[in-house]
């Protein structure tokens, strides 16, 4: 796969609409085109050394060590390998919070790069090649582009700027805890207390078009386990036992009422899915249990609360009906991304400012997830998507973010660091006054 050149991107018009920017907006666009051949640096570092949750070790040495070059105060060691800079301007103001996440995920990369990764590790007791499928090596140069920038301004800052270098988005290890999630347990979110945090996720959309969506964005996301025992029997005697296969098949039918019969999708559109139905090991014997695996997505709290409670008692009571038993365990679980409606009002002028009014657009609901919804839930946070498909390319056909294939054009890295910079800035400034 091509690299597109960067100066593909930074000669595109740019239609500036008409509003209220900060007097350092001129200065933050001049400086994120100075840095951009060092942000791409950063970004190709991080690609070909991706490395996986809660053991970003490496990562989070050159992020921190950069951060105390610039003269941030800085905390390591947050949510196992998290990283929390803080700077102080040169006038008061409220505390803004920038976020990027930091891990790669098990994937053997397929992209012919120059700094393709070869990367190998450990997960969850297997050994797997690691590759930043996801972007997020993109987020974390981006994010130290724009610690640049406000480093270089300090004095001019009416404010403070909070940066949080995050562990583990994708999930921490089997038995282990992670993410934004302990982040926000561990207080990053305080001393000082963040009054607004911004996030982007780069997305197979056309390079440099940035997409938002006031209210819910992204869906909450739960794994879940129904474990169901029954007695174990021959096949030719099933009267002998309890088939937890039967009651299986009954439950998983039953599940798919959830979301038919009881759910407003006209509102709050959801899903509930199985994936994974395991039981037996042969032809003539009724096995002992049977297990479901599956996901909940939704888009509002009060729904995910409801279709929990549902699954447990469709699962529970099927069962018990059966004389069976049945168990369900929920594993890791993100709630409902909500970008502040406010807020998003606010700063909407602010990304079409920097991408043109014509590449900023609303985006639709997306069924993937994501854990900065635990930033959220404490404080107005707003979460964008920007993409970085070169535009010779087919949405239709390109590959998706956690594919071997996903491939992010270079050429949007710019864009996102005037994103994020003018977002900070001008909600300090908006703020000050």
């Amino acid at each position: 796969m091509r690299i597109v050149p960067l100066a593909f991107f930074l000669l595109l018009p740019v239609t500036v609409l008409a509003q209220t920017a900060s007097p350092l907006a001129p200065q933050v666009d001049r400086l994120s085109q100075e840095l951009t051949p060092q942000v791409v640096t950063w970004r190709r570092d991080f690609h070909q050394h991706p490395e996986l949750g809660n053991n970003e070790q490496r990562t989070s040495k050159i992020i921190a060590a950069e951060l105390k070059r610039l003269g941030y105060e800085v905390k390591t060691g947050v949510a196992h390998t998290g990283v929390i800079a803080v700077l102080k301007g040169g006038k008061p103001g409220p505390v803004v919070g920038l976020r990027a996440d930091m891990d790669g995920l098990p994937v053997i990369e397929q992209v012919d790069l120059p700094f393709k990764s070869t990367e190998r590790a450990k997960w969850n007791g297997q050994e797997v090649g690691v590759m930043h499928a996801c972007g997020h090596d993109n987020h974390l140069a981006i994010l130290l582009g724009a610690a640049t920038i406000f480093a270089r301004m300090k004095d001019q800052l009416p404010g403070t700027v909070k940066l949080i270098f995050q562990p583990a988005e994708e999930g921490p290890p089997a038995g282990e805890q992670g993410g934004a999630e302990l982040m926000v347990k561990e207080s990053a979110l305080e001393d000082p207390k963040v009054d607004a945090i911004f996030g982007l996720h780069v997305f197979p959309l056309y390079t440099g078009e940035i997409q938002y969506r006031s209210g819910p964005l992204m869906a909450s996301a739960d794994s879940f386990t129904i474990t169901i025992k029954g007695r174990q029997t021959h096949g030719a005697v099933p009267w002998g036992g309890v088939d937890p296969i039967v009651v299986g098949s009954q439950v998983v039918m039953s599940l798919q009422t959830i979301v038919s019969r009881t759910v407003n999708i006209t509102e709050a559109p959801a899903v509930v899915t199985i994936g994974s139905f395991q039981s037996g090991n042969r032809f003539n014997i009724v096995p002992e249990t049977a297990e479901l695996m599956g996901t909940v997505r939704a888009f509002n709290e009060d729904v995910r609360k409801d279709i929990h409670r549902r699954i447990r008692d469709i699962a529970t009571k099927t069962a018990e009906a059966a004389g069976a038993t049945a168990e369900i365990t929920y594993g890791i679980g993100y709630p409902v991304t909500v970008n502040d409606p406010a807020l998003t009002e606010k700063m909407v002028p602010t990304l079409k400012r920097v991408a043109g009014a014509d590449h900023v657009t609303v985006s639709p609901l997306t069924g993937t997830a994501e854990d900065f919804s635990f930033f959220q839930q404490k404080v107005p946070g707003l979460f964008f998507f920007l993409g970085v498909t070169p535009r010779d390319r087919d949405l239709k056909t390109v590959a998706q973010n956690h594919s071997p294939l996903f491939f992010a054009d270079e050429a949007a890295l710019p864009i996102g660091v005037k994103a994020l910079t003018n977002l900070a800035i001008d909600y300090l400034y908006m703020s000050a006054k």
